[in-house]
């Protein structure tokens, strides 16, 4: 276990990353779906509170500014016509069913339930990400995945009681984060 403040370097990476990304939808290389962006910002935020009251403390930093991260994304992607990604069917069902699992992980009064329903709605909200960047890798940037893998495995080496509440949704957001990358560099790593 590392000392808790060792999750300050997450700060840096995150800031760097979400200015890279940010850069790239004003250019217009980088087309974020908002569907996934908004989950993706809700259920860090609600997964943030979770781990707090269960005690997480500073190892909570990562899960929170992997809301925060988005909730930038969609402000600049409303206002920024560069950023436009038509959303279809799959968008839509994936957003209302990762709301429902939100909404779940809300109501319910169980913590390790609730950080399921908070995983399962991320994960939904990845799919159609997922699927576009698979299909269009040139409308999706690393950085912000990076980060959270970077961020995540730091929250991890610090935790002090490793109960499922606490190190859950960490190891969730290293696996979504490397299954996001990977579409991006997979014709590179396969060349």
């Amino acid at each position: 276990m590392l000392p808790s403040y060792i999750i300050y370097l997450s700060l840096p990476v995150n800031f760097f990353a979400y200015f890279s990304y940010i850069k790239s939808i004003f250019y217009g290389q980088t087309k974020p779906n908002l569907v996934s962006w908004f989950i993706w910002m809700l259920a860090p935020f609600l997964a943030t509170f979770f781990q707090i009251k269960a005690g997480a403390g500073l190892s909570a930093l990562p899960v929170f500014l992997a809301g925060f991260g988005p909730f930038v994304i969609i402000l600049i992607s409303i206002f920024n016509k560069n950023s436009y990604w038509k959303l279809g069917i799959l968008d839509f069902i994936c957003g209302v069913l990762a709301l429902i699992s939100l909404l779940l992980y809300v109501s319910t009064q169980n913590l390790s339930i609730s950080i399921l329903f908070a995983i399962l709605s991320d994960g939904l909200a990845a799919v159609p990400t997922l699927i576009k960047t698979w299909k269009f890798p040139e409308t999706e940037t690393a950085g912000p995945y990076f980060a959270g893998l970077f961020g995540n495995v730091l929250g991890l080496l610090i935790i002090k009681n490793w109960i499922f509440t606490i190190y859950s949704f960490g190891i969730y957001n290293i696996a979504i984060n490397i299954a996001l990358m990977f579409p991006i560099y997979r014709k590179k790593i396969f060349k």
